[in-house]
């Protein structure tokens, strides 16, 4: 039986981990689109996804679950906003032949855990 690893600080959250590398695909992804886009999806798509590791981190460093929870709600929502952008500028000409394959893959992977860590400080916190 494989030992859990000991959580001591957000570093060792797995979504938070993974909340990095989409950063760092959506900064990539970004870096091709039109330089007319930098004050537009490009800088908010940026905006959305640093903003889900820095709720989670800013969240666990927060002193109640309550506070934890609600900033896992936040991360949540910035994913959802990230993906919103995604869509629409896949929707746009310059869009359409970029590969969002690993920006795709990472925000599905990362909302999925933040949605299950959510349900599972819901329960517990009405316990």
């Amino acid at each position: 039986m494989q030992k859990k690893k000991e959580i001591n600080t957000y570093k060792d959250l797995i979504v938070w981990q993974k909340a990095i590398t989409l950063v760092v695909e959506v900064y990539k992804l970004t870096d091709t689109f039109p330089s007319s886009e930098l004050y537009g999806l490009t800088s908010q798509m940026r905006r959305c996804s640093v903003s889900i590791p820095s709720n989670i981190a800013e969240g666990r460093r927060r002193s109640t679950k309550q506070d934890f929870h609600r900033f896992l709600t936040m991360a949540y929502a910035s994913g959802a906003e990230l993906e919103t952008q995604v869509i629409i500028s896949k929707s746009l000409p310059f869009g359409a032949n970029l590969d969002y394959n690993k920006v795709d893959a990472l925000l599905d992977e990362v909302m999925r855990m933040l949605n299950k860590m959510i349900t599972k400080d819901s329960n517990q916190l009405r316990s």
